[in-house]
């Protein structure tokens, strides 16, 4: 007969079940640093998580919140978007004429 139960080290070793979206996006906002992105990424990324808020484990809502809110201030900080007629970035190999 043989045994299912493990054994040696592994043995001390807890193990739990596969974290949820909402224990792993916590655990990426401990070590939270900057990124330069696209206003419209951000903007799409906060249309997804959004759906995240009606999830059914705790922990996933919590942290879907918190990021939520980080990238509503990054998109309430944004620079104003500039006139039609005046490029946001000089194109490359050609030089912006004077003002």
């Amino acid at each position: 007969m043989t045994s299912q139960l493990p054994r040696g080290l592994t043995s001390l070793i807890p193990t739990s079940p596969t974290p949820t979206a909402g224990q792993r996006a916590a655990a990426q906002l401990l070590q939270l640093d900057q990124a330069l992105l696209p206003i419209p990424v951000i903007a799409a990324a906060a249309e997804l998580i959004a759906d995240r808020l009606e999830d059914p484990d705790q922990t996933t809502r919590d942290a879907a919140g918190a990021v939520l809110a980080h990238l509503h201030a990054a998109l309430a900080s944004a620079a104003p978007r500039p006139a039609e007629n005046q490029p946001a970035e000089p194109e490359l190999g050609r030089r912006r004429p004077p003002a």
